[in-house]
């Protein structure tokens, strides 16, 4: 059974729903340990005090903010807490908004949120309320010392609540040298990609198809390893890439790798459809059926 890391409830206007918060994602990172080269020993860092040099253990640690050099103010958990009970103890909603109104980089990390027994309708109330508006909350909620803005979306039968990055903590776009908006882009070329974007799109995302690979290759090689055994080297992917580009002949390389692995019919040069005026759509006609449009009707919204 899976840990509650917090414990509090969702409001919003008068409405209290408790709940508790649980953690949504699973990390699959591959978790390697520093060895002594020499002999192989186990290398641990261990606490020790600038003070009297002595090893500390993790019970007789306390939390400490440097107001001024060398200087320290003590701070315990029940400190924290009496700084604002409420504000440790709720997911305050204070605006819905239309979830495409949101840009997607500043997400960050999903929580379940599932509710005490007394708190189940009210929670199925506000997650049918969010699906049939279309919405979702925009909340403050402090976890582990600090106050997050977090955005609070349906799931399925869950209210998921996804921790934000606040405006402040993403980089600025103009810190970088991008193409503009109205970058020079040939019609022949445009219409390539977006005929190979055609080729490669898939009737629904199914995230199951996909898994890491790569661990997947490091853990066979460890296991080879254990057992003594050599391992080949892995081949390149793909050719290394070169600094001259003849970007319509690379597009039309792509589209046809991509037509053969979808076992289109092949109809000549794609370059020479593209030319005589075909749309992306129509030099496709004889592969494979024109797919639905990616634009998605927006759902209406309930009166308030």
């Amino acid at each position: 059974m899976a840990h509650a890391i917090w414990t509090g409830a969702i409001s919003f206007g008068l409405v209290t729903i408790p709940v508790k918060l649980f953690t949504a994602v699973r990390s699959s990172d591959l978790r390697f340990n520093f060895l002594h080269k020499a002999d192989e020993g186990r290398i641990y860092n261990e606490r020790h005090c600038s003070v009297c040099n002595e090893k500390v253990e993790y019970a007789d640690l306390v939390r400490g903010y440097e107001y001024e050099k060398g200087r320290y103010v003590i701070v315990s958990d029940e400190d924290l807490k009496r700084v604002n009970v409420e504000a440790t103890q709720s997911v305050e909603i204070v605006e819905f908004v239309e979830l495409d109104q949101i840009n997607p980089m500043f997400f960050d990390t999903p929580y379940y949120l599932e509710p005490e027994k007394k708190g189940r309708h009210a929670y199925a109330l506000l997650r049918e309320s969010l699906i049939e508006s279309g919405k979702v909350g925009i909340a403050r909620v402090v976890i582990r010392s600090r106050e997050h803005l977090a955005a609070l979306k349906p799931n399925g039968e869950a209210l998921v609540l996804e921790l934000m990055h606040y405006a402040d903590e993403l980089v600025a776009q103009n810190d970088f040298n991008f193409p503009s908006l109205k970058e020079d882009v040939a019609p022949a070329e445009l219409k390539m990609a977006k005929l190979l974007i055609d080729t490669m799109t898939a009737e629904k995302f199914e995230p199951e198809k996909f898994h890491d690979t790569y661990r997947e290759d490091v853990l066979a090689m460890i296991e080879a390893r254990a057992a003594g055994k050599d391992v080949p080297a892995g081949e390149a992917a793909r050719p290394a890439a070169s600094n001259v580009v003849n970007l319509m002949d690379v597009l039309q390389r792509s589209l046809e790798a991509s037509s053969t692995r979808r076992g289109d019919a092949p109809r000549g040069s794609v370059a020479e459809s593209v030319s005589s005026g075909d749309t992306a759509s129509d030099a496709q006609k004889t592969g494979r059926k024109k797919p639905a449009s990616a634009a998605k009707p927006r759902r209406k919204t309930s009166a308030a």
